[in-house]
């Protein structure tokens, strides 16, 4: 009879330090990611030559065919949102669809002067 003790199996390398770090990296990149709400409607932007980056937290979406977006609002319901949270130190971002006929923007203007925005900027891409 053979009672030596039975020879014991290699074990491989754990892999729970792996784990942890993928977990780690899962954790960093949820915490460091800002999530963007989608876009209301397709904007193709106009292009211009210098950019600077409007820093505004009040964005008004405006497509080719004049409709308004602002905050899940369309129409007069976003017209009198935005009246509601536009003051004399607000900057506005207009993010206009390039399409838009220079007299329905004339129109628009028009429209968001008499709400005291302090300055209203349009986004656009670099051409």
């Amino acid at each position: 009879m053979d009672f030596a003790p039975p020879p014991q199996r290699k074990t491989g390398e754990s892999i729970v330090p792996m784990i942890n770090v993928v977990f780690l990296l899962l954790i960093f990149f949820l915490m460091t990611s800002e999530i963007k709400a989608p876009e209301p409607f397709e904007i193709s932007l106009p292009t211009a030559d210098r950019l600077s980056v409007p820093e505004s937290e009040l964005t008004l979406h405006v497509s080719k065919e004049a409709t308004i977006r602002f905050d899940d609002f369309q129409g007069d319901t976003a017209w009198a949102r935005l009246g509601g949270q536009i003051d004399a130190n607000s900057i506005l971002k207009l993010r206009i669809d390039a399409a838009l006929p220079a007299p329905e923007l004339a129109k628009l203007l028009q429209r968001l002067t008499p709400l005291g925005a302090a300055s209203v900027e349009i986004v656009a891409v670099q051409k």
